[in-house]
């Protein structure tokens, strides 16, 4: 039996274990703050530096390279003092960065702020979806996406609450307060994790996953599912980041764009819920090959369809495959890479699925540009998608290669024996 470091107790999927997972939800839904805030104060800041919108969005990239960059430093952190430490560093700079940011007197002072923003924020989803994995065995599949929905949530409560500070406060004010309330709240919920993962967690060996083995190099998987992240966010950035200005080029106006934006978000917290309970059953990496391909069909769909009614509905079924699929990443590294590297392992592939989400975004603009029409940057974001299918297709493949082979070896020497 794997015990506890300190009560030598099981307590995996235990109550005490949702407990925990509860007070993740929280923390994320909190610590996310930082990748929302900023899309919401955007006009604002621009106006408040009187700068360009090109030159006001590259604060959202440092941004983004903060959460990405950071997500590999605290999983590691987390991986080998345990959650508190990387979560009280995040609660510190994510006060420290908006603190900052209140005062900053330059657009390059501010970028850096939110630098240290994003930095911050990337404690609260990488490290938290790893330190869920060690606590969950039978129910390790819902529990992790549980837990990367506190960034959805995130993403659902703050934008409304911190438009409306801004538009009474101003948008120092409303930085300043987020600062406060962000370390306020999430220093003493951090220390609410303050029991240490089970012992299983330490482990440098590689797991016997119930869903089957791995035969390759555990370099040779990160490598593939780097690919695989990179490709499956270059294809989901095309909605997500153009969707908003699509509608508004034919006609239905930004605000329809926005509608459909938020209903593809309300729906990718379901997708992530579904795809959890579907890997407890057939494993991550097969249910993150179904939702890639379920999210190639809705980037068809929205190449060939563009009313304002299917435009609805696509954006609905696409949040309803696509949510789902990076919180796989998190069940497939604990399958397959040691319990004790889960949390740097997948702070990296986190950070190449941002790497895919900038790409994308931008790659999807370009090809606009040079075609003048959206229904090129659909198709190119589904030839990125079939990359990552083809990943996880030939990880497949190879799976169930090795498990015939050791089915095979196992049938010759009960002959033998007997």
């Amino acid at each position: 039996m794997t015990q506890a470091a300190s009560t030598g107790i099981d307590m995996r999927d235990t109550a005490a274990a949702w407990r925990r997972l509860a007070i993740a939800v929280v923390i994320g839904s909190i610590g996310s703050i930082g990748m929302w805030s900023f899309v919401v104060a955007l006009p604002a800041v621009q106006a408040g530096f009187g700068v360009t919108r090109a030159e006001a969005s590259l604060p959202y990239t440092l941004t983004m390279l903060g959460f990405g960059f950071g997500g590999v430093l605290m999983g590691r952190l987390a991986d080998r003092f345990g959650i508190v430490t990387p979560l009280l560093l995040g609660a510190s700079s994510l006060g420290l960065g908006y603190v900052a940011a209140s005062q900053a007197s330059t657009l390059t002072i501010y970028g850096l702020a939110q630098l240290v923003v994003g930095f911050g924020a990337s404690a609260s989803f990488a490290p938290i979806m790893a330190d869920m994995s060690h606590w969950f065995v039978k129910r390790r599949g819902i529990a992790v996406t549980i837990a990367s929905s506190g960034n959805y949530l995130g993403g659902t409560i703050w934008p409304p609450i911190l438009q409306a500070l801004i538009a009474s406060e101003g948008w120092r004010t409303t930085h300043l307060a987020t600062g406060i309330f962000c370390i306020a709240t999430l220093v003493p919920l951090a220390f609410l994790l303050h029991r240490r993962a089970p012992a299983e967690a330490r482990s440098t060996l590689a797991p016997t996953s119930r869903h089957g083995s791995m035969p390759l190099s555990q370099n040779a998987l990160l490598a593939l599912l780097v690919v695989a992240g990179v490709a499956c966010c270059v294809a989901m950035a095309m909605p997500q980041v153009h969707l908003v200005a699509y509608c508004a080029d034919l006609g239905y106006g930004p605000a329809r764009g926005a509608e459909m934006l938020s209903l593809m978000l309300g729906f990718g917290i379901v997708s992530r819920l579904v795809s959890g309970l579907v890997a407890d059953r057939i494993g991550g990496l097969r249910t993150l090959m179904i939702g890639s391909f379920l999210q190639g069909a809705a980037l068809c769909l929205y190449a060939i369809f563009d009313g304002l009614a299917s435009l609805y509905l696509i954006s609905a079924l696409f949040g309803l495959f696509q949510g789902g699929i990076v919180p796989m990443y998190a069940v497939i590294v604990r399958e397959f890479f040691p319990a004790s590297k889960a949390g740097g392992t997948l702070g990296i592939i986190i950070m190449a699925t941002l790497v895919g989400m900038a790409l994308g975004g931008w790659m999807s603009g370009w090809v606009y540009d040079l075609t003048g029409s959206y229904q090129m940057a659909f198709l190119n974001g589904l030839a990125w998608n079939l990359v990552n299918l083809a990943v996880c297709a030939f990880l497949i493949w190879k799976q169930a290669a090795r498990d015939e082979q050791t089915t095979s070896m196992t049938d010759v020497s009960n002959r033998r024996t007997t």
